[in-house]
């Protein structure tokens, strides 16, 4: 029988790096003048972490005590500190560490080729973390594919078989690593038409290479080879013989040059119903499944997901059970996105003037908060430097990540609820509003003066912080409730 104390080993040799008795090595992380050294021991690097006991071997660089010294500044203290406790202790502690960061440890973990701690630390996003997963979902795909976190590629390849529209709607569709275009067409259960998976394939391609003319009636044979070259990995997975006759005549007949003679022979072949013998390999349908929620369940944000579009819902219905995310009596209909239209205030009295029933939604940077209002009547460009009177506003925080609870705050001051200023909308009484005195386009800022017009306070700090992004919805209740 094996006794083992791993436990006391593991507290003994966070000591020996809290110490630092007997290093041998500094590691500098970040730049000045944030810039923090950490004493480690090459010894425990040797066999922990062969990437640094490389990085030690290379060094050039001594201080005064003829002390090797690592630099390491495009990575930040709370990581490493991170990595550190993980190679003496084998311990990391991730209770209320923000998810940005916790998702920056498994890149530099990656770096530091930590095998074990790459596999449990996409584990622990999965489980843990799926709602910040699913909102910064570009991000995250591309860069399970640039680093080769099999994991999360599985994670968001079965979202977008249910959900393709998330990548291939997406602005970084065309920046898609190939490997990650052809795990998506491979599928069997991919939901969505051939055609337009063809469609996007050469979209893809095309875009790929910029030289290529923009009207195909343009092209020469060399252009059609080029895209050939760059499709090559793609094109054995399209169900061509799952493809209408007038799509085959539409979309992929003025593509012909860019498939194998025979395969192009065959698909006309099966597209006249000829009854004649065909080589080519012929691959199944795609398993689509028939029965999918209704519209008004798939909302298309990159900000909130549906869970909390249900949270917002029971909020202006003032229930007190949440409504469930399959029984949301409204539609949210995105109408401004500042990633997609522009920050800019013109932007937004152009799409939101006079609209009512908006919700808006703000990512704020480099934190997990998710925080927004919600004003029934709208703002007006009419009522520049006036109040707007309503006693069902609210603003609110939504619990995101790191963020363990909403904080809902309703009006208390109906004649003050909303403010009409031209250049900070949308403005909730300064309780919550977008700050744009000079109408940038990439000015993303948003402002909390103080408590106005409202309850409370929906983060813990006052002033003026910088946000990723920001969305417009303005609601409708389905008429089947």
């Amino acid at each position: 029988m094996t006794l083992n104390f791993y436990e006391n080993l593991s507290n003994d040799y966070i000591k020996l790096l809290e110490n630092g008795d007997e290093h041998n090595i500094i590691i500098e992380v970040g730049e000045t003048p944030v810039m923090q050294t950490f004493k480690v021991h090459s010894t425990v690097l040797c066999y922990r972490c062969p990437y640094l006991y490389d990085e030690f071997k290379k060094s050039t660089i001594n201080n005064d005590d003829k002390i090797k010294i690592i630099q390491k500044s495009q990575i930040s203290a709370k990581v490493f500190n991170f990595i550190l406790k993980y190679i003496y202790g084998a311990t990391i502690n991730l209770e209320k560490v923000e998810t940005s960061i916790i998702f920056g440890l498994l890149m530099t973990a990656n770096q530091f080729q930590l095998e074990e701690l790459v596999l449990r630390l996409q584990t622990f996003l999965i489980e843990n973390h799926p709602s910040w997963l699913k909102l910064n979902f570009s991000k995250i795909y591309n860069s399970s594919f640039q680093a080769d976190f099999k994991g999360l590629q599985n994670y968001c390849n079965d979202i977008i078989a249910k959900y393709p529209n998330l990548i291939f709607e997406s602005t970084d569709f065309n920046t898609l690593p190939e490997a990650a275009l052809v795990s998506i067409i491979q599928r069997e259960d991919l939901q969505l038409e051939e055609s337009k998976i063809w469609d996007y394939v050469i979209q893809w391609g095309i875009s790929q290479n910029k030289t290529l003319p923009s009207n195909i009636d343009d092209w020469i044979d060399k252009d059609f080879q080029i895209l050939k070259n760059t499709l090559q990995q793609c094109l054995p997975h399209i169900r061509y013989f799952q493809i209408s006759n007038k799509n085959i005549m539409q979309k992929v007949y003025p593509y012909q040059q860019i498939l194998n003679k025979k395969l192009m022979t065959d698909i006309l072949k099966y597209s006249m119903a000829l009854n004649e013998p065909m080589t080519s390999t012929i691959l199944p349908p795609r398993k689509i499944v028939t029965t999918q929620l209704p519209n008004r369940f798939q909302i298309t944000s990159l900000i909130i997901t549906n869970e909390h579009a249900a949270n917002i819902a029971s909020w202006i219905d003032k229930k007190e059970v949440t409504y469930d995310v399959n029984n949301n009596p409204y539609e949210f209909n995105l109408i401004l996105r500042g990633s997609r239209d522009g920050f800019g205030v013109d932007v937004f009295w152009s799409l939101c003037n006079q609209k009512t029933n908006l919700v808006v939604v703000v990512k704020v940077k480099d934190t997990d908060e998710i925080l927004g209002g919600y004003n029934p009547i709208g703002w007006d460009s009419n009522l520049h430097g006036q109040f707007s009177t309503t006693n069902d506003s609210f603003i609110f925080s939504l619990k995101n990540g790191n963020i363990k609870n909403h904080i809902l705050s309703r009006v208390k001051n109906a004649s003050k609820a909303l403010f009409n200023y031209r250049s900070q909308v949308p403005n909730f009484n300064d309780d919550f509003c977008m700050y744009n005195m000079y109408n940038s386009q990439n000015f993303k800022k948003f402002n909390i003066y103080g408590i106005r017009g409202y309850e409370k306070l929906i983060r813990k700090t006052t002033g003026e912080f910088l946000i990723d992004d920001y969305e417009v919805f303005q609601i409708k209740r389905d008429k089947i409730f």
